[in-house]
């Protein structure tokens, strides 16, 4: 065997250790991706917690002669058809969309939490409320939402409850198949058998079992919640025009979307980012949170 022979083989890699080398690549892969999508996170978070100390102008004075302007360092993203500046009234959006989903994430588990918990110990709550949330998720939950803003008056506590009410259904059902699997537990039926109170039961016993589903389950409500109010004020059954939101950006730059394409591009951009980020997070706390997951992973 020549010494050419020898070194490729030392510089080329076997079958079994190249199925290893990508192993660990692609095992190392979600990881990288899981800390990009906090940082962006965290960015969007940051802008919108910081939104009156960057902003350039006020987000809603309007300026006709300054309408549809270019990037200037007076308008880092130009201005709209308005004269308002697109900067300032992104960066204002940010924190629109944010306490949308975060409101709608808590709404949700707090009427979904209990809901689910009655459901899966009493038979007879079960029977009546599933059938319910049934009927909700019948609707289509932009549909309903929609329905509810158009009934009333569209602030931004409507639009929450609205995207809140299609969501609650998904809550309750994810508890209930929780505590369906919990009650069968040694050590709940000990706790039965020991005369424990129900609400100490659930409290205790139960409700422990549906923190680690419930936190996955609320990155998806998050992101949905941000997509469907940003649909919303899109279709003008939303949050207001006078309030600032990626929503009512887009919409009201898609008439000058030829003209000026930016005027959906940077709130499409951060919206995009915003959603994708907080679905990665929410897949990458599943697999930390589910026994099976990680098995699979190892």
């Amino acid at each position: 065997m020549t010494t050419q022979t020898l070194t490729a083989k030392a510089v080329v890699p076997s079958g079994g250790a190249m199925n290893r080398l990508m192993s660990s690549v692609f095992k190392q892969r979600p990881k990288a991706v899981t800390i990009l999508a906090g940082i962006v996170l965290l960015v969007i978070t940051a802008i919108a917690v910081l939104a009156p100390w960057l902003a350039n102008h006020d987000p809603l004075a309007l300026s006709p002669a300054n309408r549809l302007k270019p990037m200037s360092p007076e308008y880092w993203l130009g201005t709209d058809a308005f004269g308002r500046d697109l900067w300032s009234r992104i960066v204002y959006g940010a924190r629109v969309s944010l306490i949308v989903g975060v409101g709608v994430v808590v709404m949700s588990i707090a009427i979904g939490l209990p809901l689910g918990l009655l459901a899966g110990y009493f038979r007879g709550v079960d029977a009546v409320l599933m059938r319910v949330m049934d009927g909700l998720m019948a609707i289509p939950g932009i549909l309903l939402a929609i329905a509810i803003v158009s009934l009333t008056s569209a602030s931004l506590w409507t639009v929450m409850i609205a995207i809140t009410v299609p969501e609650i259904p998904q809550v309750v059902r994810l508890v209930r198949s929780k505590v369906l699997s919990a009650r069968e537990e040694p050590y709940v039926e000990a706790a039965m058998l020991m005369g424990t109170s129900t609400f100490t039961l659930m409290r205790r016993h139960l409700m422990p079992s549906t923190i680690a589903p419930l936190i996955v389950q609320g990155t998806y409500i998050c992101a949905s919640a941000i997509l469907t109010e940003a649909i919303l004020s899109f279709l003008g059954a939303g949050i207001g025009t006078e309030t600032p939101s990626w929503g009512n950006i887009m919409a009201e730059g898609r008439v000058y979307f030829q003209l000026k394409p930016s005027l959906i591009f940077w709130a499409g951009l951060l919206l995009s980012a915003c959603i994708l980020s907080i679905n990665l997070l929410g897949d990458s706390a599943r697999d930390a949170l589910d026994p099976k997951m990680k098995r699979r992973n190892a």
